[in-house]
């Protein structure tokens, strides 16, 4: 019988105020690099973005990864 597990994480990522692009995406790189060392794969990504936290603060995006791991 297969048993799939699952594992439910969430990253915040940091919008540059100037330029593109996120300012900590070696943070999901980590984050995703450590949940397959464990035998999990990435299953389903998604994001929901939120404005501005203050003056001179880009905008925020939170991902939620779905990992699974069949055994």
């Amino acid at each position: 019988m297969l048993v799939m597990e699952y594992v439910v994480l969430q990253v915040v990522l940091k919008e540059k105020l100037i330029g593109h692009g996120s300012g900590n995406l070696t943070e999901l790189e980590n984050v995703i690099n450590k949940q397959a060392a464990k035998g999990y794969r990435l299953h389903t990504i998604s994001t929901a973005s939120s404005g501005s936290k203050g003056f001179l603060s880009g905008d925020r995006i939170q991902a939620t990864l779905v990992f699974e791991k069949k055994d």
